[in-house]
């Protein structure tokens, strides 16, 4: 029997395996030791659930994710909202460090892929696929360009990206968390007490509180800058033939919203209120896309790419752990920006945003993460990445 789940019940099923997330965070102490965020721990559940019901030809659940995109796209533009060029320079010598290492990871993604498709016998481009295309690049990227893949004559190209997807995104919830966790421990480290010297606008945008009118406004950046992405999108497309991620032009237009308005006066940006949307959208975004994973399909991928994706998992593990944190400065902070660099380097911004979420509401407070990752991850990585992946493809086609 067959199940359809309406997008109504969907978004309420989302909210509610999040609240099991948190709830079983705050009863499980292994969950909370290891720091596992709870749109994961909830959407696993669910999907172990569903899928269990499939495979015993119980039950199969169809769920209406029509609106995932809805909030993926919401969040990225609060994202970019948050990228004033004044922070972006306020992030310094670590925000470089952070950003170059992004691009080393496309990079390497990219040398890993291909060198063990070649290495396995398969074609070069199925190992790109599980390489910066879905790691860094999560279902995004994998939508993007596995369908410019498939148009080269690779079949299942797109579903190969979406699977390896799926799995560095489940990967990257799970072993930030740990990661961190053995970081800390080791180096004993503690949060900074000392805090970044924020803009005085920033700081008085903290203490007003949020009414309804300023709520609405910043509900009218965020549609502003949407409905403006999505006409950039296509005319980029009808441009150039090559499309982009909608959550991309969405973002980028943010950007530029952002520091015109501040130019005019640097009050209309309401970061607290763009957080909050954010981290609501983030939570039923991240959720939705976790209980809606088809682990049967997953089951059924060649062992050979299940391979790949161990170990991109592994090379992303050892790199944070023996590289990057000593490249950040060994403290906190760096510990934290290692769990944003998993969660984005294995799936996407909102699973790092999410891993660093759970160490800082169990270890304190890291304003330097929170400001580096976001920016770097959601916006200035495709500075990298984008080109490492065209040429890759552009080299075996």
């Amino acid at each position: 029997m067959t199940v359809e789940i309406n997008q109504e019940t969907t978004i309420f099923l989302a909210v509610a395996v999040f609240m099991l997330g948190t709830y079983l965070n705050r009863k499980l102490t292994i969950l909370d030791r290891f720091c596992i965020p709870a749109p994961v721990v909830g959407g696993l559940i669910f999907a172990i659930i569903a899928t269990i019901l499939k495979s015993t030809n119980l039950l199969h659940i169809t769920l209406d994710t029509s609106l995932q995109g809805l909030f993926m796209i919401t969040f990225f533009t609060t994202v970019g909202l948050g990228a004033s060029f004044g922070l972006i320079k306020l992030g310094g010598k670590l925000l470089v460090i952070y950003w170059v290492s992004c691009g080393f990871l496309a990079l390497m993604q990219n040398v890993i892929g291909v060198s063990l498709a070649k290495l396995l016998d398969i074609h070069p481009l199925i190992g790109a696929m599980v390489g910066a295309v879905s790691m860094e690049g999560g279902h995004g990227g994998a939508t993007a360009f596995g369908t410019t893949i498939e148009n080269l004559g690779i079949d299942s190209a797109l579903s190969i990206g979406l699977a390896a997807a799926t799995l560095g995104l489940v990967a990257g919830g799970l072993v930030g968390g740990p990661i961190v966790k053995y970081l800390i421990n080791k180096h004993n480290l503690k949060p900074s007490e000392s805090q970044l010297d924020l803009p005085s606008d920033l700081e008085e945008q903290e203490e007003k509180p949020i009414t309804s009118r300023s709520f609405m406004m910043q509900v009218f950046i965020i549609t502003l800058c949407m409905a403006a992405g999505s006409y950039l999108g296509n005319l980029f497309t009808s441009l150039t033939d090559f499309s982009l991620p909608d959550y991309v032009c969405a973002m980028f237009v943010a950007v530029i919203v952002r520091n015109v308005l501040d130019r005019i006066d640097g009050n209309i940006v309401q970061m607290n209120s763009i957080s909050l949307i954010g981290d609501i959208s983030l939570s039923i975004f991240l959720s939705m896309a976790l209980m809606s994973i088809k682990l049967w399909e997953i089951a059924d991928l060649a062992l050979p790419l299940i391979l790949i994706v161990l170990i991109q998992v592994i090379f992303i593990s050892l790199f944070t752990i023996f590289i990057l944190f000593r490249l950040l400065g060994k403290d906190y902070d760096a510990a934290v920006m290692v769990a944003g660099f998993v969660g984005h380097g294995l799936g996407a911004t909102p699973n790092a945003i999410a891993n660093m979420s759970a160490i800082v509401n169990k270890f304190g407070p890291s304003q330097k993460a929170f400001l580096v990752v976001p920016i770097v991850g959601a916006f200035l990585i495709d500075v990298f990445s984008i080109p490492i992946i065209i040429t890759t493809i552009n080299l075996f086609s």
